[in-house]
């Protein structure tokens, strides 16, 4: 097996990323939460928050669930170099699409009711589960990152409780940066914010592709001393 021992630290780190870059963009549920964190209250938007987060649990563990049945096959390190490169191609073209998509058109009008905390962030679960095209989005970055540690229990246990915490940390800086400018907020701001996020994606998809190069690179000067 060519695969390193499994780093919980780098695993930890790993799922903290992605799931910050699995909630940033601005769908259907980014724009609830800054709705409702304008209309109802930053706690509000923050539970409709906590239920996509859930919900991207759910989503990151069937990703995770398929890509163990081909372990076998990307245990070679030239697979394994295809899998990488072919992930940071699925995430520049996720990046391209967040960046000329216009989050305004998932705007809705206010509603007047503002239920609760609860149903706030059962709502929030609803309309990301809703959404099983970020499966797409998750083995994306799954094969980014070689976030696969099958047999690795405890390991699986801290990257998913990292993606769950990812997850909440944008939600909690989304909000709170929102309900610190809700005077001077736009819906333009919206659109600047997902312009921001597809740049991010597309420059990381960039250095991934870059970095994937030259691990091939190194691997075949080692391989070739052998």
């Amino acid at each position: 097996m060519w695969i390193q021992p499994v780093n919980t630290i780098d695993l930890f780190v790993k799922g903290l990323i992605v799931g910050i870059l699995a909630s940033a963009p601005m769908g259907p549920v980014g724009i609830l939460t800054i709705q409702r964190t304008l209309n109802k209250g930053r706690w509000y938007g923050m539970m409709t928050g906590v239920g996509a987060a859930f919900s991207d649990i759910i989503y990151a563990a069937i990703s995770i669930l398929g890509m163990s049945f081909v372990m076998d096959f990307v245990e070679n390190p030239l697979y394994m170099f295809w899998f990488q490169l072919i992930g940071s191609v699925l995430l520049m073209i996720f990046g391209i699409y967040t960046y000329f998509s216009n989050p305004k058109t998932n705007l809705r009008p206010a509603s007047q009711n503002r239920g609760t905390l609860m149903h706030n962030g059962f709502t929030g679960f609803l309309v990301t589960f809703s959404n099983p095209l970020i499966i797409l989005l998750f083995i994306a970055l799954m094969a980014r990152f070689e976030f696969v540690v099958p047999e690795h229990y405890f390991e699986q246990a801290v990257g998913y409780s990292a993606i769950f915490a990812g997850a909440l940390i944008w939600w909690f800086g989304l909000t709170y940066a929102i309900n610190k400018v809700r005077n001077r907020f736009q819906e333009n701001t919206i659109c600047l914010i997902n312009k921001t996020i597809g740049i991010i994606v597309i420059v990381a998809s960039i250095l991934g592709m870059i970095w994937a190069l030259i691990q091939k690179f190194w691997l075949g000067v080692i391989q070739s001393y052998l």
